[in-house]
């Protein structure tokens, strides 16, 4: 009999020694100051709106048509996060610009995604990227970084360029570009080119 209390003794023991480690796990600690997850709003929130960016040359003439249109820029929402220490905007329910040539000629950047940090002048743009150029060219891919300093594109994913001047799709993983898609390097690819006879 003295038996049988002891191996239940041993298993209540164990009982509640397993139910201590588990509630003993849990994080009751109530964080305050500088460890508490910092709440981060932006300091401006735009609606529906469309953003015109010019450049005019040097104050050569006081002529108000020498200023041009570089870029336009519509999203349906734009949050600003530039009062952070790193700065940045974010369209996050899309955005569509419409960029210019030299020669007014007009090219079409569509995303579902986008980011602007203003401190690297780098453009982040995610989901569904289509660039279509004025003469027809075209590049898919998921997600697209934008280099305004050097006026340099380039992904690290798969992608599909068209080509209709010269009948070509070229999928791919990894690409280079300059905006005006006058350079391209592609990391790895393949597709398909039409030869007519």
């Amino acid at each position: 009999m003295k038996r049988f209390y002891g191996n239940n003794f041993s298993c209540i023991a164990m009982v509640c020694t397993v139910a201590m480690f588990f509630l003993g796990c849990q994080d009751q600690y109530q964080r305050v100051g500088e460890e508490a997850a910092e709440n981060i709003f932006p300091q401006g929130v735009a609606r529906n709106f469309t953003l015109t960016y010019t450049e005019t040359p040097p104050m050569e003439s006081q002529d108000a048509d020498s200023s041009r249109v570089v870029a336009i820029l519509k999203s349906p929402l734009s949050e600003d996060f530039d009062n952070l220490r790193f700065k940045y905007r974010t369209f996050p329910e899309g955005l569509q610009v419409d960029y210019f040539d030299e020669d007014n000629n007009k090219s079409t950047i569509t995303a579902d995604y986008g980011i602007i940090y203003s401190s690297t002048n780098l453009i982040d743009l995610r989901g569904n990227v289509v660039i279509t150029t004025h003469d027809g060219k075209k590049l898919e891919a998921p997600q697209l970084y934008w280099d305004r300093t050097t006026e340099w594109i380039f992904t690290q994913t798969e992608f599909r360029y068209t080509n209709i001047e010269d009948g070509t799709v070229m999928d791919g993983i990894g690409m280079d570009f300059n905006r005006d898609f006058t350079f391209l390097k592609a990391h790895k690819t393949g597709g398909d080119l039409w030869i007519k006879e």
